[in-house]
């Protein structure tokens, strides 16, 4: 369906903004040498939600495409197993390395300075080398697109977001989400938690379920989790309870059908597919690339699990506010710009 989110192509991405960077050696030079790789990070490549995405549209994609090509894996146990896992991926001779999450800045920044000649990807993060493509996504406007839905299908006008480790890329989605329901109700009521302040804020589904318990007692009834696999416990909450919830990063609308209203999907297993791509062609550069509401990086779904829940006419209105924000009549404020959220 039009505007709806489909795991497709690395093309469809192609769309995307590439800013500065090195282009990578001639094509012949590339074939003999190419062994893409991947790092999850601690959560593992099995997380339902941002690692698994990459795994299952990024990985098992770029496999399935490439028969005489397997793409090298590696799961850290634990944060000391970040760098040490980059830096033995660089020693076999893997590029291009796509680097799954922020942690890894460091440790990408520290072993793509040690390893000038492979090439390597850094997906939520910027790191400045030139031997490094950052692959960040507006998460604001499919916030801002699911935070519209929440507000259309909130029968109390009242909807909550969870999010996980409290850091701006987290702010950046609940900014997002807020701005949405407000655009389509001026007056609902907004609640918000973060998890945490560590990583271990991503891995807590107890908790993600006490937050959503809290907010479903306060009156909301849609709840957008952008928490990893916190999210479990949020989107179980809902359930139980018989309201809605949101999902983030993979498709999620799966995990509980009849409750889950959509999810705001980042398409960061096209991106990985793409840089390994990039590389394989001899197109690769480093640089900023920037995947945003059109050029396919972030969207909502819509699926068998979730066509019955979504009226015609939430439909349609979505796919105005879809195209407004593309056409730019519509500016979706980014948290990360300024560092605060006046709606």
């Amino acid at each position: 369906m039009k505007g709806m989110f489909k795991v497709a192509a690395a093309t469809a991405v192609a769309g995307a903004v590439l800013v500065a960077g090195c282009s990578s050696d001639s094509e012949e030079e590339q074939s003999a040498s190419f062994s893409p790789a991947v790092i999850y990070d601690t959560a593992g490549k099995f997380d339902k939600s941002f690692n698994e995405a990459v795994f299952r549209n990024g990985v098992e994609e770029f496999n399935a495409d490439n028969e005489d090509i397997t793409v090298s894996e590696f799961e850290p146990q634990n944060e000391e197993q970040r760098e040490q896992g980059l830096r033995r991926l660089a020693s076999n001779g893997n590029s291009p390395i796509v680097s799954v999450g922020f942690n890894f800045s460091s440790s990408v920044e520290k072993v793509a300075a040690e390893f000038p000649d492979t090439q390597f990807a850094i997906i939520d993060s910027v790191v400045d080398l030139p031997n490094v493509q950052s692959i960040v996504f507006a998460e604001h406007q499919g916030s801002f697109l699911v935070g519209a839905l929440a507000a259309m299908a909130s029968e109390n006008g009242a909807v909550g977001f969870v999010g996980g480790m409290d850091i701006p890329l987290i702010r950046k989605f609940a900014c997002g989400f807020e701005q949405g329901a407000k655009y389509v109700n001026g007056d609902i009521e907004y609640f918000e938690n973060m998890t945490g302040s560590t990583p271990a804020a991503f891995a807590d589904p107890a908790r993600g379920s006490e937050l959503a318990k809290s907010q479903i007692s306060q009156g909301a009834d849609v709840i957008f989790a952008a928490a990893g696999g916190t999210g479990i416990g949020v989107y179980q909450a809902a359930a139980d309870e018989g309201i809605y919830a949101i999902g983030v990063d993979s498709n999620q609308n799966y995990l509980q059908p009849g409750t889950m209203l959509t999810s705001m999907v980042k398409r960061v297993g096209v991106a990985a597919y793409q840089t390994w791509e990039e590389g394989q062609s001899g197109e690769w550069e480093g640089g900023i690339k920037v995947l945003d509401l059109s050029a396919g990086g972030v969207d909502w779904a819509l699926d068998e699990f979730n066509q019955d829940l979504i009226q015609p006419a939430w439909e349609e209105r979505m796919a105005q506010i879809r195209q407004a924000i593309i056409d730019g009549e519509i500016e979706v404020y980014d948290y990360t710009t300024t560092g605060s959220c006046d709606i």
